[in-house]
């Protein structure tokens, strides 16, 4: 509604809006021209315009982060081809001509600046997309992927061969997919980029994700485990020996609650050494090793040599095969706490996906300590004043939180927070220990209904009742519970 060059003119700054008051803050509030300016935007977007007093000197500060991606991009852009004047570019352009290209200063600012607007938004990946006519940069943010910026067709390869270069990749290999990553300084934070480039059929496509190397690790609580859930698991992790695993899809958080479970174990009198596919983040203290298949060098083959370091602590990236399964559940058995993570719906499930894979009944029924399933929801960071929710929200809860455990309450007709606007996320959970009942029947009556009541006798609250009860306390939506669950 404000744009750069108005923002700039008038000294003005726009701060809040929700949807029918535009609040905006003025160097000079009585000043004629900016009122004017401010009374035709309100009356063109039919929208009321409150007005506040900005310090200059906070205005300077703050304007400098006024300018978007278009804005940012298209100036390089427009540099690019003022002193290039670049042709149309083909998979068959000369790689030293394209390197050439790929550090001139307009590509290098065109690269820069994606790179600080989706750390400014606090994005967790970028995506770099090549099709027939245009190239389409998307951020994911709280787990959303947003389109944010469209390029020319012709600056998709100087921008991959500069991304490239950045993370010590071939630019000249385009017909495989590769790895890398790269550090930089990025609004004063240090920030690890994993890059993945992807043939497609209309040239490389390129994934990164943003790594904050200073931000500290969240607490349990912090990450959203709480009462029984996070009880059961403080406890567990008091055990000098036993499997510890993290279920859920990918990008269900499992790695963070992987590295928040080693910040609590990483002591000066234990040995902890882990195996990445990659490392996401180093953690002092903590002897970290990245697998690389193609030498041979996998969970398993690298699972067999930690066994040899004296290790304390193991933390296996992923349990993928038998092999490894067998080599986790060895490793549990003979005095050491193995953390690791499996691909399953929920906490009963990751039992019967272990036994297809080979593990024998009561091996895992020694080993095992706990399952943890999770799932991550965008967290409510503004929210309208509380109302009754619809009947068919209130019929939800009655039929999902009919067999909470004893202690749970919940007061009819039910009243919701309106979300205005979503910012971080919050893990739902599931929790389920290792208990005597448990191993019984692993080892005679495996089934579904069994280890169902198991968990209901345990006094397990489910992801979904989880994440209805954090509904009620106004920090996820109902619709946010339903995309990540139902899905």
């Amino acid at each position: 509604m404000i744009s750069h060059e108005a923002a700039f003119y008038y000294q003005m700054l726009p701060f809040s809006f929700d949807g029918k008051i535009l609040k905006v803050a003025l160097v000079h509030p009585d000043e004629v021209t900016a009122r004017e300016a401010l009374k035709f935007i309100g009356e063109h977007k039919n929208i009321k315009i409150e007005v506040a007093k900005i310090p200059e000197a906070d205005f300077k500060q703050l304007v400098k982060q006024y300018s978007s991606l278009d804005e940012e991009v298209g100036e390089a852009l427009g540099a690019l081809e003022k002193e290039l004047k670049i042709q149309k570019k083909t998979q068959n352009e000369d790689d030293a001509e394209i390197k050439k290209l790929a550090q001139e200063a307009p590509i290098t600012k065109m690269v820069a600046v994606i790179l600080k607007h989706a750390v400014e938004g606090g994005a967790s990946d970028i995506h770099i997309e090549p099709f027939e006519e245009k190239v389409r940069v998307r951020f994911r943010v709280d787990g959303i992927l947003h389109s944010s910026l469209y390029l020319p067709k012709k600056i998709h390869l100087p921008i991959v061969s500069r991304i490239k270069i950045l993370s010590n990749l071939k630019i000249d290999e385009t017909r495989k997919p590769q790895d890398g990553r790269f550090r930089a300084t990025v609004g004063g934070k240090k920030i690890d980029f994993r890059v993945s480039s992807l043939p497609t059929n209309h040239g490389e496509k390129v994934v990164m994700r943003l790594l904050d190397t200073e931000s500290g690790f969240l607490e349990l609580s912090q990450l959203g485990l709480r009462d029984h859930g996070l009880e059961t698991v403080e406890r567990v992790l008091k055990k000098t020996s036993g499997l510890i695993l993290v279920t859920g899809p990918t990008g269900s958080g499992k790695s963070t609650t992987l590295y928040s479970m080693l910040k609590i174990l990483n002591k000066e009198e234990v040995n902890i050494v882990t195996l990445e596919d990659p490392v996401e983040y180093w953690i002092e203290g903590i002897s970290q090793s990245q697998v690389k298949p193609e030498i041979d060098y996998t969970f398993a083959s690298g699972l067999r040599s930690i066994l040899r370091q004296d290790p304390d602590v193991i933390m296996v990236g992923e349990i993928r095969d038998n092999e490894t399964a067998e080599l986790a559940i060895h490793a549990a058995l003979t005095g050491h706490i193995v953390l690791s993570t499996l691909h399953t719906n929920d906490a009963i499930g990751a039992i019967p996906r272990l036994l297809d894979m080979g593990v024998e009944p009561f091996l895992l029924t020694s080993a095992l300590n706990i399952i943890i399933a999770q799932r991550l929801t965008r967290k409510i960071a503004k929210f309208d004043e509380s109302k009754v929710a619809p009947p068919d929200i209130q019929e939800l809860f009655k039929k999902e939180m009919v067999d909470l455990p004893p202690g749970y309450k919940i007061d009819y007709p039910i009243k919701l927070v309106q979300p205005r606007e979503y910012k971080g996320r919050l893990g739902i959970f599931e929790v389920l220990e290792s208990t005597p009942q448990l191993e019984h029947i692993i080892l005679n009556d495996l089934s579904e209904e069994a280890l169902r009541k198991e968990s209901k006798r345990q006094g397990v609250v489910t992801m979904k009742q989880d994440g209805l009860m954090k509904v009620l306390d106004g920090l996820i939506s109902v619709e946010e519970i339903l995309r990540v669950v139902e899905s």
